[in-house]
């Protein structure tokens, strides 16, 4: 492989709110996922002051790529630099930074900056990194302009949660039934439809896998929802996953499954983190509901849906090791 050109784009957008609120919603990655659109999962790798390597997936160009990624931090300097590490075909090489500057007490302006280079410089890579940058940029420059701009309001909005149960079923069972989401139609009541598709990997690949999927199902007042998710499979103890279309009432919802020892069994956690919005709780909860109605609502649909699925599972798991 060759490359030789490396191209450059800048993204910029004015931010209605101090320098450095912009600048801490740039620097705290881990909240990307539930913040940024493209984004899917941010996995730390590796943290020293003022310097942070990580692994993030994301959606580009209607695919999900991940990559690993060196940032430098520089608060002082309200700037955030980045350069991919690894990168993933056609992207060859690609770095950039952040960089905010502030416009009076209450108004900042936000850069984006990328350079890039495509594997063996293919005209049709060029084309789609392109794309896919301006797109990215596009959509996480409104959203940090969003989330800055709704100050405290957002504290809020953005909350999480996570609920628990404790089995003496065999941890490989538990995952494997949180794995195989294709089957859910079948073992979940409220699961009515879900479409499944699972990336590839090579024989003997260690990397964690990639499903996306989308699925109906059924809240305890018998209402429908319909939801797109992307999920990253590590290993035998943790599924991440990101709702790329979420119902009415929520602007981000992200995820986790959890398996951990616990005594002589296993303790299996189902958390969310999600950003509740604002302006269609009205129309969804109906005249003179506000926030903590919805934040109850959510939160009580999603736990009763989750706290099913980790019952079931426990059931499966504990019924299978009965069975001998």
């Amino acid at each position: 492989m060759t490359t030789t050109e490396t191209y450059l784009t800048t993204h910029a957008i004015t931010v209605l709110a101090p320098a450095r609120t912009v600048y801490g919603i740039i620097a705290d990655v881990a909240d990307w996922p539930q913040r940024f659109a493209p984004n899917v999962h941010v996995e730390p790798l590796e943290q020293t002051p003022g310097a942070e390597r990580i692994r993030i997936w994301a959606t580009a160009g209607g695919v999900v790529k991940n990559w690993t990624s060196r940032r430098e931090l520089d608060p002082d300097g309200l700037c955030v630099t980045f350069r991919q590490e690894v990168s993933a075909p056609p992207v060859a090489a690609m770095g950039g930074e952040w960089i905010v500057t502030a416009h009076g007490e209450n108004v900042s302006r936000l850069e984006l900056r990328h350079d890039f280079r495509a594997v063996d410089d293919d005209p049709s890579g060029v084309r789609w990194i392109t794309a896919a940058v301006d797109r990215n940029s596009e959509s996480e420059l409104a959203a940090v302009k969003k989330l800055a701009e709704l100050g405290a309001e957002l504290g809020q909005l953005e909350f999480s949660f996570e609920d628990t149960v404790f089995t003496s079923g065999d941890a490989a069972l538990i995952y494997d039934y949180l794995y195989r989401a294709d089957l859910w139609p079948e073992r979940l009541p409220h699961v009515s439809r879900l479409d499944l598709k699972e990336d590839p990997v090579g024989d003997g690949v260690a990397e964690p896998r990639v499903q996306v999927m989308a699925m109906d199902t059924r809240t305890a007042d018998g209402s429908v929802h319909t939801t797109e998710s992307v999920r990253v499979c590590f290993g035998s103890d943790r599924i991440v996953y990101k709702q790329t279309t979420v119902p009415a009432l929520m602007t981000a919802h992200t995820g986790s499954w959890t398996i951990t020892p616990a005594g002589d069994g296993v303790a299996v956690t189902s958390r969310h983190t999600v950003i509740l919005n604002s302006a269609a709780v009205e129309r969804v909860l109906g005249p003179d509901k506000s926030v903590a109605d919805a934040r109850m609502y959510v939160q009580r649909a999603l736990s009763t849906n989750s706290t099913t699925t980790l019952r079931h599972a426990r059931a499966f798991a504990e019924g299978a090791a009965a069975r001998g």
